[in-house]
C-alpha cells in the first residue's frame, strides 16, 4: 500500500489469488469470498464492455446497500467505468436530473427504489435489478458468462472513480467527481488504523455517501470483510457487531447517540473493536467522552468535505482534552483560514477565526460539468496552490487543533446527510399560498439537526400550516422533509435585505 498509486480492483484480484476463501462481503442474504467476488467483478466488467461502455463512461446505482451493489461498483471500476451512487430517497425529478447529469449509460436498482425509479423512467436508461425484483432486468440475466474475462484496463489516477451528488431537490445538482488517485490516498492511510486481512467492518450508512466509502474501500483493499446493513437499527447493529467480531465501523454522530442510549448497549461484547470512525456532522464532546468510556477501541473523527481539499483528524482516544475540536490537519493536508475578502489569516494569530480551506492529494477534480460552481469552491494562495473552500468558520488553538464555530453556508446536516435550505425554500415558494419563506436548521435529539420553515402567507389565503407542510414534504426526498412549518407575519431582515436566520433559530428554540 506504500506504492504511489494502485487500482483497488487489482487488489481484489490479488486477494482472490492468495486468500480465495476469505469472506469479502456479507449482507443478510449473501456472503461472497474473494474468489467469488473477483469472478463476479469480471462478469460485471465484461458485461459493461459487451454493452459498449469504455473507460471514462459512467453507470448509476440507486439501491439499498447489498453484496450485489458493491460487486457491481467494484466491477465497474475494473472496467474503468465511473459509478454515480444515488439515494433511493431522492425526489423523482431530482433523481432524473442526476442520472442525466452523470451521463450514466445503465441504471442498477432494486425494490427499495421502485417508486422513485418508476417516476424517473423518463431517462430512458436500461434498468438492471440487483435483487431480482420487477424494477428491471435481472442481474443474473444481464451478467456476462461465469467464465468471462474483461479486456484489461490500465487504471489512471486522474480517471473518475465516482460521482457523488451533494444536493439536488431543485435546480442543478452538483456532482462531485472523485478520482482514483483520491481514493488511493484513503487506502494509504489504512495501515495507521490497523486495517488488515482480518479486518471486519460493519457499515450501516448508505453506499451513496462518501462517509461510507472512505471506510468500505480500505477494508476491501487490505483484504478484510465488509458486513452491510441496508438500514440502521441500534439493537440489530449491536447484535451484528458481536456476531461478526467486528473490528472497524463508520457511524455518524446521531447513530452513536442512539447506540449509547440503548438500554442493552453494555450487555454486548464489543471487545474486538480496533477503531470506530465518525464524520459528516457535529459530534458533541460529551458524547465522544461517553463512547471512549464505554466502547472498546479507538475513536477517530474525520473533518472534511466530500469535495476533498484536506482533512482534520481527531484521534479522540489519544487526545481526551481536545474533544471539543475536530483535530489536527492530517498528514499531507494543508489547512488554512481566510477572511471574508479571501485573505489568508496568520496561523500564529490564535484570536483569528476564518473560513476553513484545505489542500491535499485527495481533492475532487471538480463539479461534474459545472466549471463555474467549481471555481466558486476554489481558493488559491499567493503561489497559485489550489485549495477547496469548506464554508465553515473555525479557529486553531496553540496546539494546532481546529475548533469549528459556525457554517458560513446555511447547510443543514440531518442524520449525517446534507440539506440545503435554499433548495427547500424554492420548493415551498412554488405553492400559491406563499409570499416569502426561510428555512433554518434547528437542534434535534433524533437527527442532530432538522429543517424548519418560516412562511409569510399571501394576504387573504386560508391554507393551513399543516396542509402546506404536507404539500411541501410530498415534493422532496425523505431525508429532506421539513420537521415543522410556521406562519410568520414578516421575516426578520438586515438593512440590506438579508434574512436574519439566527433570529429565526431563536424563535424555534
Amino acid at each position: 500500500m506504500n506504492q504511489e498509486f494502485g487500482a483497488i480492483a487489482d487488489l481484489v484480484r490479488l486477494h482472490a489469488q492468495h486468500t480465495p476463501d476469505r469472506p469479502a462481503l456479507a449482507d443478510a442474504q449473501h456472503t461472497l469470498d474473494y474468489r467469488a467476488l473477483d469472478a463476479l467483478m469480471d462478469r460485471v466488467a465484461a458485461a459493461l464492455q459487451r454493452d459498449g461502455l469504455r473507460a471514462g463512461d459512467a453507470i448509476a446505482v440507486c439501491a439499498a446497500s447489498s453484496v450485489h451493489y458493491t460487486a457491481v461498483f467494484l466491477g465497474a471500476l475494473r472496467a474503468g467505468v465511473a459509478v454515480a451512487p444515488l439515494a433511493p430517497g431522492s425526489a423523482p425529478a431530482s433523481l432524473a436530473r442526476m442520472i442525466t447529469d452523470a451521463d450514466a449509460r445503465l441504471l442498477f436498482t432494486d425494490a427499495s427504489a421502485a417508486e422513485v425509479i418508476s417516476a424517473a423512467k423518463a431517462t430512458g436508461l436500461p434498468h438492471i435489478a440487483l435483487d431480482g425484483s420487477e424494477v428491471g432486468r435481472a442481474l443474473d440475466d444481464w451478467l456476462a458468462a461465469p467464465d468471462a474475462r474483461p479486456e484489461p484496463v490500465q487504471t489512471q489516477p486522474g480517471w473518475a472513480f465516482n460521482i457523488i451528488y451533494s444536493s439536488g431537490t431543485t435546480g442543478e445538482p452538483k456532482g462531485i467527481v472523485q478520482g482514483h488517485g483520491m481514493r488511493w490516498s484513503h487506502i494509504q492511510r489504512g495501515a495507521k488504523y490497523e486495517y488488515d486481512s482480518h479486518t471486519v467492518t460493519l457499515l450501516s450508512t448508505p453506499l451513496y455517501s462518501n462517509t461510507t466509502l472512505v471506510v468500505f474501500f480500505p477494508t476491501i483493499a487490505f483484504g478484510g470483510c465488509v458486513v452491510l446493513m441496508p438500514k440502521f437499527d441500534a439493537l440489530a447493529y449491536l447484535q451484528l457487531a458481536e456476531k461478526h467480531r467486528v473490528t472497524h465501523t463508520m457511524l455518524v454522530p446521531v447513530q452513536y447517540q442512539r447506540l449509547m442510549a440503548h438500554p442493552r448497549f453494555d450487555a454486548h461484547d464489543l471487545s474486538t473493536f480496533r477503531h470506530k470512525f465518525s464524520t459528516s456532522a457535529p459530534f458533541n464532546a460529551a458524547l465522544k467522552a461517553d463512547v471512549l468510556k464505554r466502547w472498546p477501541g479507538g475513536l477517530v473523527e474525520f473533518y472534511g468535505m466530500t469535495e476533498g481539499g484536506g482533512t482534520c483528524i481527531l484521534e479522540a482516544h489519544l487526545n481526551p482534552t481536545k474533544l471539543h475540536t475536530v483535530g489536527q490537519p492530517a498528514p499531507g493536508s494543508d489547512i488554512r483560514l481566510i477572511d471574508e475578502e479571501g485573505n489568508e489569516l496568520p496561523r500564529d494569530n490564535l484570536d483569528a477565526a476564518g473560513e476553513v480551506v484545505g489542500h491535499s492529494a485527495g481533492m475532487m477534480t471538480g463539479y461534474h460539468r459545472q466549471p463555474e460552481k467549481t471555481r466558486e469552491a476554489e481558493w488559491f494562495d499567493a503561489t497559485g496552490k489550489r485549495f477547496i473552500r469548506t464554508g465553515d468558520v473555525g479557529r486553531f488553538d496553540a496546539d494546532g487543533f481546529l475548533t469549528l464555530f459556525d457554517r458560513k453556508k446555511d447547510m443543514i446536516i440531518s442524520g449525517g446527510f446534507n440539506i440545503y435550505p435554499s433548495d427547500l425554500e424554492a420548493v415551498v415558494r412554488g405553492h400559491a399560498a406563499v409570499a416569502d419563506v426561510a428555512v433554518v436548521g434547528v437542534p434535534s435529539e433524533q437527527w442532530g439537526e432538522t429543517p424548519v420553515a418560516f412562511v409569510v402567507r399571501r394576504e387573504g389565503d386560508a391554507t393551513t400550516e399543516d396542509a402546506l407542510l404536507q404539500w411541501a414534504n410530498a415534493q422532496v426526498g425523505k431525508t429532506q422533509r421539513l420537521a415543522r412549518l410556521s406562519f410568520i407575519d414578516e421575516l426578520p431582515r438586515s438593512a440590506i435585505g438579508k434574512v436574519l436566520k439566527r433570529e429565526l433559530r431563536d424563535l424555534s428554540a
